[in-house]
């Protein structure tokens, strides 16, 4: 049996996907009138704001905008 490789970039691109999907879903229960008080409102603006941070950092790893002296330590993921 072959063992396929696996692109490290498209793991990326498929959680970024994924967590755009997870974004609008919770922005559609706080447009949507799904939030009945004030700590599910909160709550669920937490989560949005980790996922977007989340998303930002994934960002970074495909497009670095500051040099990098750890090559030894660290692994590039590019386009």
């Amino acid at each position: 049996m072959q063992e396929t490789e696996i692109d490290p970039v498209h793991i990326v691109y498929k959680t970024q996907r994924l967590l755009d999907e997870l974004m609008e879903s919770n922005a559609q229960v706080i447009l949507g009138g799904g939030v009945d008080n004030m700590s599910k409102y909160n709550y669920i603006l937490g989560k949005i704001h980790i996922i977007d941070q989340i998303k930002q950092e994934l960002s970074n790893l495909l497009n670095p905008k500051e040099p990098n002296n750890d090559d030894d330590k660290v692994t590039r993921i590019r386009r």
